[in-house]
């Protein structure tokens, strides 16, 4: 597998929130179905300080989040109500489209607290864009735990290593999560497109090190080797390669025309209101 891209996070702090950027990037637009790649904290969160993101639309996309400490409380425009927990996966099928919030509920904002975790976006193929919005909440004990030569290995999304997840996809999509004691070695499964992202720790692949907050782009035609210089935590992502989409603000799709009509429909009040959260909202960037 050769190296196509490595990619440092860019960082933006939000209130309290410090995140890191992953995708997309110029030179790495989309990996697979993935085209959203966002890593949040972990930050201590204090009495009086909260994670709020006010109700907001997506179309054409689907977004998976996945926290490792900390909760959120997730309400939709489909009248969904979930909190999601470590080691949960939120699904969000935006379809023709949806509006979410995703905010902390008003006990949790009573106690200091940590908060990480991370959210992507899969782009959904053309013949899937426009299906109705859906909402899917998996819990831990569903996604595949396993264990190979003291490593271990949840699949969150697609199959691999003789597993398979539960979650629903809409083409080859792979999201795994991996923990590596220092100078274990894995062998990296085979997709169209590939790319690892190293959540703390240290790592060697092709004599390149790679270390945490980086995303390596491969070439993953052929089987190759993943070697931990330092206990390390990394997130695989990859599937078969979609064509081009375009992507602003929230809306992802690939038609440039339909983006146009999304935010026109988001200014003038034409996407559903979230479920008892229907006061505040996101306006569309100037």
């Amino acid at each position: 597998m050769k190296i196509k891209h490595i990619i440092n996070a860019k960082t933006n702090n939000i209130g309290s929130l410090e995140v890191r950027r992953v995708l997309p990037t110029a030179k790495q637009r989309m990996v697979g179905p993935w085209i959203f790649f966002d890593h949040f904290g972990p930050v201590e969160l204090l009495v009086g300080d909260c994670m709020d993101v006010r109700p907001h639309p997506h179309i054409n996309l689907a977004t998976v989040t996945y926290l490792f400490e900390g909760e959120i409380y997730h309400r939709d425009s489909l009248g969904t109500a979930q909190l999601i927990l470590p080691g949960e996966v939120n699904l969000m099928v935006a379809g023709k489209g949806i509006t979410h919030s995703e905010r902390e509920r008003d006990e949790t904002k009573l106690k200091n607290r940590t908060l990480h975790g991370i959210q992507l976006w899969y782009a959904l193929p053309k013949s899937y864009e426009e299906i109705e919005p859906d909402f899917y909440h998996y819990s831990s004990d569903v996604l595949p735990e396993f264990a190979i030569n003291n490593i271990s290995f949840k699949l969150l999304i697609g199959d691999a290593y003789g597993y398979k997840s539960p979650v629903k996809t809409y083409s080859r999509t792979l999201y795994i999560e991996i923990n590596i004691p220092k100078a274990g070695s894995i062998a990296l499964p085979t997709e169209e497109e590939l790319a690892i992202y190293v959540i703390k720790g240290k790592i060697e692949y092709d004599k390149n090190i790679i270390k945490s907050h980086t995303m390596l782009v491969i070439d993953s035609e052929e089987m190759s080797k993943l070697n931990a210089l330092s206990d390390s935590q990394v997130i695989i992502i990859g599937g078969d390669k979609l064509s081009h989409r375009f992507i602003e603000w929230n809306f992802v799709s690939s038609s440039r025309q339909r983006i146009n009509q999304a935010k026109d429909d988001w200014v003038n009040g034409k996407f559903k209101k979230v479920y008892d959260d229907e006061e505040e909202f996101i306006p569309l960037p100037k």
